[in-house]
């Protein structure tokens, strides 16, 4: 029964490969001999329900699956991943080319894309976009363009390809220079010039940059300018070269309000302006921009909005305004984002508002990924232990009026040469007034004497009779002339 499908299946690779995986016919690749196990595949398929589907792909064989609708439907009916994958695969070998054709194709390379990334197939997605160049040429650009982008971001969602991505990325490059397709060179370049940045590639990822900015340019392309004037701030940030970054920014925020941008765009700029701000020290401008940011991220779902909110967070940490942490968590938008990364601000503005530095150590141990390992917050790390040490300093000293250094260094549990470091540059930057007798060992603290009014006021008029004095001796000397 089985014999003529089988006959027919012949000179179906894809058959045969199918009927070998899925029925795990390993012999068959071992001697390369499908009629010798015709008997084992016949007992299998009678056990199970793909009969049908056997024999769908052994009629296929010498003709190509239609690329219509009933197809499309066929393959979203199939009972698991693999057989829609090879219909699919079928479908996009049919050599029609007209227009309902070529639109069943595009819908059937989606669908396949979905299905590759459902099953972690990279290398599929990879060979797919090779296998697909023949069917590029029959399409407008702007379709192979979306096409191709698609399928990069579809790889893009599978965890670990970082460097697939790259080596994707440079290949379509070096295709779309053979074709002259610049529209999408362009853009798969700044795809390349994002990713060399996430790898830390970043000599190469500027070098890429420089060249297509002038091009860019050139060719007055705004929309994309702001991309890659956007990613040239990031890279410049995370070279450490702050004017550079600013310099990018504002050239992307010039070329945005030329044109519309959408809100995802605008958010990720207001984004890297707070970081901006922040890194320049000005939390309250920084948290502005976060907050705009949180608003456009909050609105489309997009994930970026924590990390939108977390910034806002941190600012409000910055500026001494710790209480005010918890109330923003406990709002309506705060509320469904609670998660490690908000709880690990949490546990930062207690420890600020108990001025703390244990609290801190403990908050920093115990969220190691969100705070040590987020480079924005890292950057402040170490001033924020600055400040929780001169604030904890502050708490231990305040009952006394001389102590011993000794002493505080034992209250705080840090090491004497520290602290009496940390005490000398906070008597000098006027945090308290005090002064050290380090032949005692000890910390004298000054009581903070009140300015009598008297002094200034005195001050004043003795300089409003010295302007009097000098009006008269002038027009003295007009007169006496």
């Amino acid at each position: 029964m089985l014999s003529r499908y089988v006959a027919a299946a012949q000179e179906s690779f894809l058959c045969i490969q199918y009927l070998c995986t899925v029925y795990a016919l390993d012999e068959y690749v071992a001697n390369n001999s499908f009629f010798g196990h015709i008997s084992l595949l016949e007992a299998r398929l009678h056990m199970s329900n793909e009969f049908s589907f056997c024999r769908t792909l052994s009629t296929m064989s010498t003709s190509h699956l239609p690329a219509t609708t009933d197809s499309i439907a066929q393959a979203l009916e199939a009972k698991n991943p693999s057989e829609a994958i090879s219909i699919y695969y079928i479908i996009l070998e049919n050599p029609s080319s007209s227009p309902e054709s070529l639109r069943i194709k595009e819908q059937a390379i989606t669908n396949l894309s979905d299905l590759l990334r459902q099953e972690n197939r990279a290398e599929e997605l990879r060979s797919l976009l090779t296998q697909l160049r023949p069917f590029f040429a029959l399409i407008p650009k702007a379709k192979t363009a979306k096409i191709v982008r698609g399928i990069i971001d579809t790889v893009a969602k599978i965890p670990g390809t970082s460097d697939l991505q790259i080596s994707l990325c440079k290949e379509m490059v070096l295709w779309t220079r053979a074709e002259k397709r610049t529209f999408l060179r362009q853009r798969v370049e700044a795809r390349l010039a994002a990713l060399l940045m996430e790898n830390k590639e970043y000599s190469e990822a500027l070098n890429l940059l420089s060249g297509l900015i002038k091009e860019v340019r050139r060719l007055d392309d705004k929309l994309l300018l702001v991309d890659i004037d956007l990613l040239e701030s990031k890279l410049h940030f995370s070279l450490r070269n702050l004017p550079k970054a600013k310099a990018a920014l504002t050239a992307a925020r010039t070329a945005a309000n030329a044109i519309y941008v959408p809100p995802a765009q605008q958010g990720t700029i207001d984004l890297q302006s707070g970081i901006l701000h922040a890194e320049e020290k000005d939390y309250k401008t920084a948290y502005s921009y976060f907050f705009e940011a949180f608003e456009a991220f909050n609105a489309l779902e997009d994930p970026r909005a924590v990390f939108s909110l977390k910034y806002m967070l941190l600012c409000k940490i910055m500026v001494s305004q710790a209480d005010d942490v918890a109330g923003i968590i406990s709002s309506k938008a705060g509320l469904q984002y609670v998660g490690p990364e908000l709880d690990a601000m949490k546990a930062v503005a207690d420890a600020h508002a108990k001025r703390s530095l244990k609290l801190f150590e403990t908050a920093l141990r115990d969220f190691k990924a969100q705070l040590e390992e987020d480079p924005i917050v890292h950057r402040h790390l170490s001033s924020l232990y600055d400040t929780l040490l001169e604030q904890n300093l502050c708490r231990l000293i305040e009952p006394f009026s001389r102590v011993e250094i000794a002493h505080i260094a034992d209250l705080i549990e840090l090491p004497i040469d520290h602290v009496e470091k940390k005490l000398s540059q906070m008597i000098l930057d006027k945090k308290f007034a005090g002064t050290l007798d380090q032949g005692a060992g000890c910390l004298v603290i000054f009581e903070d004497l009140k300015t009598d009014a008297i002094y200034p006021a005195t001050l004043e008029t003795i300089s409003n009779i010295g302007k009097v004095v000098d009006s008269l001796y002038v027009r003295s000397a007009k007169i006496m002339a």
